[in-house]
């Protein structure tokens, strides 16, 4: 583990490095996310001006479920955008090959390989939106629920990377699952809303199939309300590190059936 610390340190570094060579596309980056996001909440405040609740939640507490979710997809696009690349083209054209001829894991080294920081106009917003609505919308943040927090987004965050993983790992197969991927993430748009919002089929879904609801609505329910923290908290831990597991598998198992490119 130290080691691979050590060689993360040197790649992150020498991302940064690049990353800096080019200033401008790095706020324009940032930038443009934090704009997409606003237009988001924007359509909030469209909602709330014509109701004074949706699905039995006030501006505040929308508020605060949006800002929440941009966080740890914020985190899975800084620390694991290269997973992408995977299902789009580094498997299709044979690029695959160099991960393997290095002393290093080949899943260890697509994550470090690339250190996305526009990403941090996701964070930069979640993080804003979150401290202008928690008081409103009913979060108390004690020395144990900021301990939950952190928690509850690290754990949301691997939700994002196992389902990314999963879905990228199928590229060994196919050749190509960028477009699998681009499905299966879509569905995150679901976590920004309250799930009591849905049908009873899109609640099942983003629950338990695609549960992108464990990454913003759920945990939220609980650090607003403080219900059902078995659930709230609990749930998102065993889904996250199940789904993980199933996602490092599909990952291992395509890994063997990697047969590079042919002419």
């Amino acid at each position: 583990m130290k080691r691979l610390l050590k060689i993360y340190r040197m790649m992150l570094s020498q991302n940064i490095k690049a990353l800096m060579e080019y200033r401008i596309d790095f706020i324009i980056g940032a930038l443009s996310f934090m704009i997409d996001q606003a237009v988001g909440i924007g359509f909030i405040f469209i909602i709330f001006y014509q109701i004074p609740q949706l699905g039995g939640f006030t501006l505040d507490q929308i508020v605060f479920i949006y800002g929440f979710s941009l966080i740890p997809k914020g985190l899975d696009h800084m620390f694991t955008d290269n997973l992408w690349n995977v299902g789009y083209f580094i498997v299709q054209k044979g690029q695959f090959d160099k991960y393997l001829t290095r002393p290093i894991s080949p899943l260890f080294h697509v994550i470090a390989e690339k250190f996305q920081i526009d990403a941090a106009g996701e964070l930069i917003m979640g993080i804003v939106l979150v401290c202008i609505s928690a008081g409103s919308a009913g979060v108390r943040f004690t020395w144990y629920n900021v301990l939950l927090f952190i928690v509850a987004v690290i754990f949301a965050s691997m939700i994002y990377t196992a389902i990314k993983l999963g879905t990228a790992a199928l590229a060994f197969r196919i050749k190509v699952s960028g477009q699998i991927i681009q499905v299966f993430y879509m569905t995150n748009e679901f976590a920004k809303y309250p799930a009591v919002i849905y049908g009873n089929v899109i609640k099942f879904i983003i629950t338990y199939v695609v549960p992108f609801a464990f990454t913003g609505y759920y945990p939220c329910v609980y650090f607003m309300t403080g219900e059902n923290p078995l659930f709230n908290i609990g749930g998102l831990v065993v889904i996250s590190g199940l789904l993980t597991f199933i996602a490092l598998i599909i990952w291992q198992t395509g890994l063997k059936a990697y047969e590079s490119a042919g002419s």
